[in-house]
């Protein structure tokens, strides 16, 4: 792993577009089958033009955008708050920048600000990450 530096920038994974297939079977998954993601008729009552995707399905991007970076191991807390909704077709673009990094006994603590934007420019998540990097995995991607 090379070494993580504040102000360093991650990503962007982008994702989709999303489609009603992708929610279907991450409304199984998830077990959030709430009819808002998955019947469009629902969703038109609702005062809807279409489904929307899950907010934690945005989540779980800006999860794999973490521990792409720094290992499934190393992602300690993980929050967010969900400003907008993502259409069915958006296309997301989960980024993260690194706003902290400390030397600890059993690895790097890193802390970051996460966001995803949509095409057009809307921000649907804002986000934070606290992650544990441990020494033994600096080593073996430094090989």
């Amino acid at each position: 792993m090379t070494a993580v530096t504040v102000g360093e920038e991650i990503g962007p994974l982008v994702t989709g577009p999303v489609t009603r297939q992708l929610l279907a079977l991450f409304a199984g998954a998830s077990g959030d089958r709430n009819p808002l993601h998955i019947d469009i008729d629902y969703a038109k009552a609702a005062g809807r033009d279409d489904v929307i995707a899950h907010g934690m399905l945005s989540m779980a991007w800006l999860s794999r955008l973490v521990v792409e970076r720094f290992g499934p191991q190393s992602l300690t807390s993980l929050q967010v708050r969900f400003l907008s909704p993502t259409p069915v077709h958006a296309v997301v673009h989960c980024r993260g920048v690194v706003t902290a990094v400390a030397e600890q006994a059993a690895g790097t603590a890193v802390q970051l600000d996460l966001w995803s934007d949509l095409d057009d420019g809307t921000t649907t998540l804002l986000g934070s990450a606290a992650c544990l990097v441990e020494p033994a995995r600096c080593e073996e991607k430094d090989e």
